[in-house]
């Protein structure tokens, strides 16, 4: 294998050539947590047959320019993408390839460049579509914990420092409760001037409206412990050329971050298949449409990614809290599970009776109810956690929702929990919250009508939850799934 290291559009870049004479098909990746990190994966692509390249975005590591995220990805790229065309080793086929950030520096290329300097395919793993995306909800909500660390550590800088938002913590355990948040670089000691910016990105979809328009093959890869699972299932769905699915019981660092439900099947060698895909999507080897696989938590299985449950409405029982006090100065924790039923309630709590028998639930679960507070602005927070025989408790699934309906009158309306591919045993218990806020993976409602990233004030929101108008509805499979190959699925 020959190496090489290039200044492609003024960006650094290195490279890997396999052995014999070539030309070869490519890969690029394009990334902002230093490509140097990549050259274990630059010699898998290339022993497998595959040109591999990874360049430092714009401002970032080795890159000169300055770093500003979201905003250059599609023209830098296109640039690199034009460049390793005109290379003698290059047969002029180019897959783009990255997770995280990166995923979104090849679907912007895929999308947004020229039509010239667009990939001939795309891998697109645990996708960060876009800054209104990672920032927040659909429903508008602010996913504070997770921007807070990214920010901390990569935001404004050259380098990364992964543990600027740990350190600041030890520091001052309270750090995000202080007010305003727009004020977080002052806590943190160091500019972050684009850290106000990010909030004013509100328009979630832009990417994902173009797919439609995509005639080039995509293999999207995420899990169902990740918070970007639905903009990848979103992403795989409105894909206009042929798209592969591959969602497994992982976290954000797919097979290295199994979850607690992943099996020993659901390992799975993402190098050898992402190669073997890329293979097939280069020579018109892929189906047309849409076909993949997804992991059943807790189960020996895979079944087929068109596979959904039907909803079904579970028999839930109030336990405590129909009346509640959200106060964001003692918010409901996103970290703590347990829950005492003593005291004033600070949300409303429900659970299922023990299950008679195993429930296979796949597909989009919600809860709906009715309900009131009594101010203007309001968050409603859903979690369902399962209780398992043992008495052990386990997060499942959480949706957020922002109301402003008048104080003090009942509105229905749904809070959507996300998707769910989950074997949940016979005897397993569900308990639902439902709260006024999610803290600190969310920001705090202040309750005041102003904006919860520059709100200086903050009051108490008395809730009222009528318990015979809350239905929890989870996608169950009427019979046991057919399982299949996750593999075979993708290369079809």
């Amino acid at each position: 294998m020959t190496s090489f290291t290039e200044a492609v559009g003024g960006l650094a870049t290195d490279g890997r050539l396999p052995d014999g004479e070539g030309p070869f098909p490519a890969v690029l990746i394009r990334t902002p947590y230093d490509r140097r990190r990549h050259h274990a994966e630059l010699r898998g692509w290339a022993g497998r047959g595959f040109a591999a390249l990874v360049q430092d975005v714009r401002g970032r590591h080795a890159s000169p320019g300055e770093w500003r995220p979201y905003e250059n990805e599609a023209d830098d790229g296109a640039q690199a993408l034009r460049w390793i065309r005109r290379q003698r080793w290059s047969d002029g086929h180019v897959v783009a390839v990255g997770a995280s950030y990166a995923a979104h520096c090849a679907v912007a290329l895929a999308l947004d460049a020229p039509e010239d300097a667009r990939p001939d395919a795309v891998i697109a793993a645990v996708p960060a579509l876009g800054a209104a995306e990672t920032a927040r909800e659909p429903s508008g909500v602010e996913r504070l914990w997770a921007r807070a660390g990214w920010w901390a550590a990569h935001g404004d800088r050259r380098d990364s420092d992964e543990d600027a938002l740990t350190d600041a913590l030890t520091e001052d355990p309270g750090l995000l409760t202080h007010l305003p948040l727009i004020d977080l670089p002052v806590r943190l000691g160091r500019s972050l001037p684009s850290w106000p910016d990010l909030w004013l990105h509100r328009e979630r979809g832009r990417l994902g409206s173009r797919a439609e328009h995509a005639g080039t093959p995509l293999l999207a890869v995420g899990g169902h412990h990740d918070h970007f699972t639905d903009d990848t299932v979103a992403l795989w769905r409105r894909w206009g050329g042929p798209s592969r699915l591959l969602l497994g019981p992982w976290g954000h660092g797919l097979v290295a971050a199994p979850g607690t439900d992943a099996q020993p099947v659901h390992r799975v060698n993402l190098g050898d298949l992402y190669a073997r895909w890329a293979r097939l999507a280069l020579t018109g080897g892929l189906a047309a449409g849409r076909r993949g696989a997804v992991g059943l938590g807790d189960s020996p299985l895979w079944v087929s990614a068109g596979m959904q449950g039907e909803p079904r409405s579970q028999n839930v029982r109030l336990l405590h809290g129909s009346s509640f006090t959200a106060d964001p100065q003692q918010p409901v924790s996103s970290e703590e599970l347990t829950v005492t039923t003593g005291g004033t309630p600070d949300r409303c709590l429900f659970v299922t009776p023990p299950l008679p028998r195993a429930l296979d639930v796949i597909g989009t679960a919600e809860v709906r109810l009715r309900a009131a507070a009594d101010t203007r602005s309001a968050d409603w927070a859903a979690r369902l956690v399962a209780l398992t025989s043992e008495g052990a408790a386990e997060r499942l699934a959480v949706g957020v929702v922002r109301r402003a309906d008048p104080p003090g009158r009942a509105a229905e309306f749904t809070v959507g929990l996300g998707s769910l591919a989950r074997r949940l045993p016979a005897g397993t218990r569900l308990r639902l919250e439902i709260a006024g806020h999610h803290f600190p993976a969310h920001a705090r409602n202040p309750h005041t009508g102003d904006d919860p990233v520059t709100a200086t004030r903050l009051l108490a929101s008395r809730r009222e939850v009528d318990p015979g108008h809350v239905a929890l509805r989870l996608p169950v499979l009427r019979s046991r799934p057919t399982p299949t190959d996750p593999v075979q699925e993708i290369l079809r």
